[in-house]
């Protein structure tokens, strides 16, 4: 090749367009496994734990499983042996060493724990009791949210990767769970109002604690101070794979 010739082919390749590399697909968001857990056979908490697991699921869930229980008059169906079995159950349909459960548990409480009734029966599973449940299942990403009175004791809890959210603090009641009630205070203004607007679960839960406040402000009532707490690791997964 003449060196006019090298010139031009130098000339036309420097019109060419740079390679760039190539970008990296992107990873699949995580799946969350919703288990709504209604612990007092009242039929507020069966409503609030189907409503629940309708909103949850469809802003995190992709696809992953759906699991509601309730207690009922005739039966303990969540009872400390029922809370690991959902969990189990839950865990089938996801990777439970990268994907999400969320927990949501509904029902009465007291300082000293969550209420269970069913069947004739009466319990309380306290944080601990709790704890191991958790810790015996195969989840290693979890958000734990517990809609009863005196809740704030279960942000004992927390750590990077378990997200707590609670209707109270360990010292106040929440309110709204009469049986005839669709949701209590907290799940209404979490579940049924602020999850169906907010981008992300923090800006959720800080427009439900405004919502819940106005109305205890409004009815009379000393504030429930709803908590949260934790998941440092566990929030990116799911404000990553929400909807904008």
């Amino acid at each position: 090749m003449t060196l006019a010739a090298l010139r031009r082919a130098f000339a036309l390749l420097a019109l060419l367009p740079l390679a760039m590399p190539a970008a990296a697909a992107p990873a699949a968001p995580a799946k969350a496994a919703v288990v709504a857990l209604a612990l007092w056979s009242d039929p507020v908490f069966r409503s609030e734990a189907e409503g629940a697991a309708k909103v949850l699921s469809t802003r995190y869930g992709h696809g992953g499983p759906v699991v509601v229980q309730s207690n009922t008059a005739r039966a303990l169906v969540n009872g400390p042996s029922g809370i690991a079995a959902a969990l189990k159950r839950a865990a089938r349909g996801v990777d439970p060493a990268r994907d999400v459960l969320i927990l949501l548990l509904t029902t009465h409480g007291s300082p000293d724990g969550m209420a269970d009734k069913g069947g004739g029966r009466i319990g309380l599973i306290p944080p601990d009791q709790l704890r191991s449940i958790l810790d015996a299942s195969p989840f290693r990403h979890r958000v734990v949210i517990v809609s009863a009175c005196f809740a704030g004791t279960y942000t004992a809890l927390a750590s990077p990767d378990t997200l707590v959210m609670t209707a109270a603090d360990s010292t106040h009641p929440s309110f709204g769970c009469q049986p005839e009630a669709h949701w209590t205070y907290f799940g209404d203004a979490l579940f049924n109002q602020a999850l169906r607007r907010d981008a992300t679960l923090p800006e959720a839960f800080r427009d439900a604690r405004t919502i819940v406040a106005a109305r205890e402000a409004k009815d009379g009532f000393d504030p429930s101070n709803p908590q949260m707490a934790g998941g440092e690791s566990v929030l990116p997964l799911l404000d990553g794979a929400a909807p904008r």
